[in-house]
């Protein structure tokens, strides 16, 4: 979406440069004209520079959803599992050994 606007604003500005460039205005000498180009012209590359930085941003910060979607997954599993163990191990009414709801762990798997 910044990327179409930014396409936007560049088209304006070229057509801001062509309508200064034929329309003879009296108001400003050339001079003026071509400084207030060149102005724009820096304008448009500082917007530039920074879509581009925030471009690059937003996908570093994908990035790092993306490792803590796996990661709170893998999360959410291991707690499944110890609470599947604890629930083992009030129903059976004993105590149950480690190895044994590891066991069972993997016979559900």
């Amino acid at each position: 979406e910044l990327e179409n606007q930014l396409m936007a604003k560049s088209k304006t500005l070229d057509e801001l440069k062509q309508s200064l460039a034929s329309n003879g205005s009296t108001e400003q000498t050339p001079e003026a004209q071509s400084l207030r180009i060149a102005e724009l012209c820096e304008m448009k590359d500082s917007i530039v520079n920074q879509v581009a930085q925030l471009k690059a941003s937003m996908e570093s910060i994908l990035e790092q959803w993306k490792a803590y979607d796996e990661i709170y997954a893998e999360v959410s599993l291991i707690t499944t599992r110890c609470l599947y163990c604890v629930d083992q191990c009030k129903l059976s009414g004993e105590e149950t050994s480690l190895e044994a709801l590891k066991k069972q762990v993997k016979t559900l798997q």
